[in-house]
């Protein structure tokens, strides 16, 4: 588990491709190696990833066939700057919203606009996805857990303040750029319970009848 608050920026070492998979070296002088483990959780613009292999300056993971088709991260190149984020600690503040690592689908960046300091992104998703995302929702963007501002007919829209564009990636965003999407996690859950069969758990009129519709 995340929190969508990047914790350092990494780069792109090695990509080996071995069959259908690739294997990812990342660098980044930003975490303390030596207090990792082989097996750890790691974030990579948002993809959880398992370091199988640790280094002075930064991890080694192996990428399955499938990560590879629903993220951004065949689009990685050597040099490539990325986002990273350690698996959530037990007693760590929650400066985020919860993020699996899990992505939903890939957006991409349709407008970036100055917006007085900040920088507004209209992002376009797929169909499937966007009554996931609600205005002054959470959404995760490669990993930054990010406050929608407002929804459209093909995605959102979100503000970057100055400190997110220095310290992630997000400043590098041009139009055309395809991103990693995770969704609220609040909201894939209670769309399952509201459309359950309704023999177990939140049903319309459960909630109808406590006053919540």
């Amino acid at each position: 588990m995340f929190t969508g608050i990047v914790k350092a920026l990494g780069k792109v070492g090695q990509i080996a491709r071995q069959g259908g998979d690739i294997r990812l070296t990342v660098r980044s002088t930003g975490l303390p190696w030596s207090e990792f483990e082989v097996g750890e959780s790691i974030a990579v613009n948002g993809v959880c990833l398992t370091a199988v292999e640790l280094l002075a300056d930064g991890f080694v993971a192996d990428v399955s066939a499938e990560t590879l088709g629903v993220t951004a991260l065949a689009r990685l190149a050597p040099g490539s700057r990325v986002n990273l984020e350690p698996s959530l600690a037990i007693g760590e503040r929650l400066g985020g919203h919860l993020v699996s690592g899990h992505v939903d689908c890939i957006g991409e960046i349709k407008c970036r606009e100055a917006d007085a300091r900040s920088v507004r992104l209209q992002v376009e998703i797929p169909d499937d996805y966007r009554r996931y995302v609600a205005k002054k929702g959470s959404v995760c963007i490669d990993g930054v857990s990010l406050t929608v501002n407002s929804v459209s007919a093909a995605g959102f829209s979100v503000n970057i303040i100055p400190h997110t564009a220095e310290v992630t990636i997000v400043d590098d965003y041009t139009a055309g750029d395809l991103v990693n999407i995770e969704v609220d996690l609040l909201a894939r859950y209670l769309e399952r319970l509201l459309t359950g069969d309704g023999r177990d758990g939140v049903t319309k009129d459960f909630l109808r009848a406590h006053g919540y519709v």
